[in-house]
């Protein structure tokens, strides 16, 4: 696993090891952020179920402004910050995003994207998505990405949340979604 292009585009990041984890392949991710363009460059994002942190890394190094990392697990995040030397760009908070309400460090942010990268076949997008004050979090402009298997249906029962593309990649379905 690699940061795809930017600032620390080759740099290798620190996996984590073992069968339970799923990260983004390389070629799913250049995909996605090839889909947002320009909309990374200074841009506040939100990775949360972030694992490695390689989305929320690849953000910053195209430009984006802040990330907030949220994960039940944070020690490999930390790492590849460091590797990538943007400690200072970035937030992490070791919190479990699905038990839990949404940490009240985050009160008053406001993000332009939003990564959403869990296990698969558990419904956690829809939960996260449902977590009271959660759109207080979106930007006017904001931009939420999940991914999730495609033998999964993501359901959003929210008015404010609209999904306005879907695209498979193998396995894989990106759904990118907008604040209505």
């Amino acid at each position: 696993m690699r940061v795809i292009s930017g600032s620390c585009r080759g740099r290798k990041l620190i996996e984590i090891q073992g069968r339970q984890v799923r990260p983004t392949s390389d070629r799913v991710r250049e995909a996605i952020f090839n889909i947002l363009g320009q909309k990374v460059k200074n841009a506040r994002v939100l990775d949360l179920f972030a694992g490695t942190g390689a989305q929320g890394i690849e953000a910053l190094s195209r430009g984006a402004i802040h990330t907030t990392f949220i994960d039940l697990a944070c020690d490999i995040i930390h790492e590849n910050l460091k590797l990538c030397r943007f400690e200072k760009k970035a937030m992490v908070i070791c919190h479990d995003i699905v038990k839990d309400a949404i940490p009240q460090s985050l009160n008053g942010e406001r993000f332009d994207l939003v990564f959403i990268d869990p296990p698969y076949g558990k419904g956690y997008i829809e939960v996260t998505l449902q977590k009271e004050s959660f759109t207080d979090l979106l930007a006017k402009d904001c931009i939420i990405i999940a991914e999730q298997s495609c033998k999964e249906s993501l359901q959003i029962k929210i008015n404010t949340l609209d999904i306005y593309r879907q695209k498979k990649y193998s396995k894989t379905i990106i759904s990118f979604m907008n604040k209505i």
